[in-house]
């Protein structure tokens, strides 16, 4: 792939999410994340010259390396993927946004490496609102207390939530995935004082779906890139 093939599909993706945007009548702004995971940092330099600066990455080590060649200063570096406790004083160090944090103990593990780094680590806290249960994230009659929970910590400021809708072509379903999610970070919102606006909802497969529900960060990989091994 060379970089004029990239910022066409670059531009096509953002006219579709416009064009999401216009049907749902919404002035806010859509970011648009490059999901660049199991792919070489090479690809990270030709989403940058391609006039993308948010980058996403499933793996704590696999954003440790391309962090290694590309640094920090021209990328904002989104944690996208499951993360485990163990993993937390590296996700402070690398991560601009961690997209996944699905429990309490994982906000308490983020906390005190973000204090210990001297540092605020921000966060969107990922809910489970399609029900599956071989996805991450707080079930939705538990999330409101976590969230409280979470926002007193010290270090770690929630942006908002995150989720991610079935793998389905019932659209259906993924709207109300996307919808549920929407109605629990406004009513967290209201009970958790500076809980932030961001909806990181959509991939590939389903991101004018959610910028319709009123995303505001879709992650977008294989549209961009195509597909890569696990």
């Amino acid at each position: 792939m060379n970089v004029q093939e990239l910022r066409s599909r670059v531009d096509e993706v953002r006219e579709r999410i416009q064009a999401a945007r216009h049907r749902a009548g919404r002035a806010d702004d859509v970011v648009l994340v490059a999901v660049t995971k199991t792919h070489p940092p090479e690809i990270v330099r030709l989403a940058l010259e391609a006039g993308v600066a948010d980058v996403g990455e499933n793996r704590v080590q696999e954003m440790d390396d391309k962090v290694g060649e590309i640094g920090r200063g021209a990328v904002r570096w989104h944690l996208i993927g499951h993360l485990q406790r163990n993993k937390a004083a590296r996700a402070v160090a690398l991560a601009d946004l961690v997209h996944s944090l699905d429990s309490v103990r994982l906000a308490e593990a983020l906390s005190a490496e973000a204090v210990k780094a001297g540092v605020t680590i921000r966060a969107l806290v990922q809910v489970n609102t399609s029900g599956e249960e071989s996805k991450f994230g707080l079930a939705a009659d538990e999330a409101l207390d976590a969230i409280g929970r979470m926002a007193a910590l010290p270090g770690l400021r929630l942006d908002g939530v995150m989720t991610m809708a079935p793998f389905t072509d019932d659209a259906g379903v993924i709207r109300r995935t996307f919808a549920a999610a929407r109605r629990l970070r406004e009513e967290a919102a209201r009970q958790v004082p500076g809980l932030g606006h961001e909806l990181s909802m959509g991939m590939s497969n389903d991101f004018e779906a959610a910028v319709e529900e009123g995303s505001t960060l879709v992650r977008v990989g294989s549209t961009l890139f195509g597909e890569r091994g696990p």
